[in-house]
């Protein structure tokens, strides 16, 4: 039968029809716990030839951050470009023996594990702290100054190593839900928002095997033009006459790494000397180390995401928090300069290259290890004006920000109890950190000031890191406000199985150990 148009009042006492925008017509989008456009997973691995260009554009991302810590921090403590180059060459070093223990044996995800900012405050409260003290040369305070820290780096390793081995660590990600994930994994890596030159690129030039070309390598290409462009312009002495500060960000001639590095040097444990160990330095270190395994857990959930893989499991964060700890120690034994966290960069090139492969990151580590032992060639790549790398991370860290906001699709957004604490943990997430950074850059020390220096490190680390501050304010808010009727709306019945041992058995396929490592461990880290 045909409907006329003609429709009868509602009969007396019936509920009124809801109005049009109310009918639920169901999900355009349904939740999607794998990401449908990534070209390799975990597992899966590109040609050979394709996974040496992937690994050495992964050497590359983690270059700049490595560079921009020794640059930022070596003249500081009274080092010169000599000094700089072996440190560069250090934490390469290190970020290549961390990355293998990660991806062998700790959170068995495609993560970089390089040198962590997070480490800044603590050491420039040892420089701070050394700055009143007499050497003979500014090469003895240098070797001085990173005794100090090669000490508090070894002490605030066990940090790491207690609460991931008593599987404590494992214990508080048990508390998160995909509301308290969004604004956690977003700050790990929140930034500008885009696609980037590849993108386009791939709209003027047509071809398919073209495309290929531009989405895994098109870093590669971009750093290679810019590169190029800026030597044009120092030759051409277009920086000629412009402030120090642009000299040294844009020239190509002005990191002095090439003429400073050893031909060939390998780094090895107390290559400074003997370390020391100052109780105030040891705790304000601590702090850092906490902030490292927030952040850390944080990539660790976006980088399973972007490989393919189910939400690391409890005992799989618990495992390679400890495991980071190892590494934190081993710095320490190295002489780095900082201790080491998951690289959010090179997690954000997982995403930008569609490629998710675990061996893609390891072979990356034997980069590291070629261009940390033959100076001369890793200077040559070191000496890439900082600018190109600030650039290529506003797209990589953008690209971790957003998956941390795709966890909104497993909770209820409709939920104004969920959309405030949303609102909150991304804002404090956010101003927090903000103020402790310009207030540590106005005043030379952070809002915490009580007289009690360790004890003043530790606060300012801790709030002047956003993921931290987000975990800490979204797993409080969500833990606290309405939590037991709220358990759907949270997102609980989806998180609760992939946190469990035995409640996925997806778990097993991506985090499980070599078969011969098992006999070794407790039941509990496997």
């Amino acid at each position: 039968m045909v409907e006329t148009g003609n429709h009868q009042p509602p009969a007396a006492g019936a509920p009124p029809p809801p109005p049009p925008f109310a009918v639920s017509r169901g999900p355009v989008f349904p939740p999607s716990e794998q990401l449908n456009q990534l070209d390799y997973c975990i597992h899966s691995n590109p040609s050979w030839p394709e996974v040496a260009l992937l690994a050495f554009q992964h050497y590359i991302v983690m270059l700049g951050t490595t560079v921009m810590v020794a640059s930022y921090l070596v003249p500081r403590m009274g080092g010169d470009y000599g000094d700089k180059a072996r440190v560069i060459q250090t934490l390469l070093f290190m970020s290549a023996i961390n990355t293998l223990i990660q991806t062998f044996l700790g959170s068995r995800l495609p993560t970089v594990m390089g040198p962590s900012f997070a480490f800044q405050i603590s050491v420039l409260s040892i420089i701070n702290d050394l700055s009143n003290e007499t050497f003979s040369s500014q090469h003895e305070r240098f070797v001085h100054t990173m005794r100090t820290i090669q000490g508090s780096l070894i002490i605030s390793s066990f940090i790491n190593i207690v609460l991931g081995f008593s599987h404590a660590w494992g214990n508080i990600t048990r508390l998160f839900t995909p509301i308290s994930l969004v604004p956690f994994v977003s700050l790990v890596g929140l930034g500008l928002f885009g696609r980037g030159f590849p993108e386009y690129l791939k709209r003027i030039i047509p071809g398919s095997h073209v495309h290929v070309v531009l989405q895994r390598y098109g870093l590669l290409l971009c750093i290679g033009v810019v590169w190029a462009y800026a030597a044009v312009l120092t030759a051409a002495g277009a920086y000629n006459n412009v402030k120090e500060l642009t000299k040294i960000s844009c020239r190509t001639d002005r990191s002095h790494l090439m003429s400073s590095a050893p031909w060939i040097k390998i780094p090895y444990p107390f290559q400074w000397g003997s370390p020391i160990f100052r109780p105030s330095h040891v705790f304000g270190m601590m702090g850092a180390a906490l902030v490292t395994s927030a952040e850390s857990t944080g990539a660790f959930f976006a980088a399973a995401r972007l490989a393919g893989a189910t939400p690391p499991p409890a005992y799989v964060l618990s495992r390679s928090i400890g495991l980071q700890g190892v590494g934190l120690l081993l710095d320490g034994l190295f002489g780095a300069a900082v201790g080491n966290t998951a690289s959010v960069e090179n997690v954000g090139l997982l995403g930008l290259t569609h490629i998710g492969s675990r061996r893609v990151v390891q072979i990356s580590a034997a980069f590291m290890f070629f261009f940390s032992i033959i100076g001369k060639f890793g200077a040559f790549f070191a000496s890439i004006p900082t600018p190109i790398f600030a650039a290529i991370y506003c797209i990589l860290f953008g690209i971790v920000a957003s998956v941390g906001m795709s966890n909104l699709q497993f909770a209820n957004t409709n939920s104004m109890r969920n959309i405030y604490i949303l609102g909150v943990s991304l804002f404090l997430g956010i101003s927090i950190p903000y103020y402790f950074v310009q207030y540590l850059s106005v005043h030379n020390h952070g809002p915490v000031n009580t007289g009690g220096e360790w004890f003043d490190d530790i606060l300012n680390t801790i709030f002047s890191s956003p993921p931290t501050v987000a975990m800490i304010v979204s797993t409080l808010l969500d833990c606290t406000l309405d939590a037991k009727h709220t358990i759907n709306d949270r997102g609980i019945p989806w998180l609760v199985p992939f946190q469990r041992r035995k409640g996925e058995s997806r778990n097993e396929e991506f985090y499980s150990l070599p078969l011969r490592i098992y006999e070794y461990l407790p039941t509990r880290y496997h």
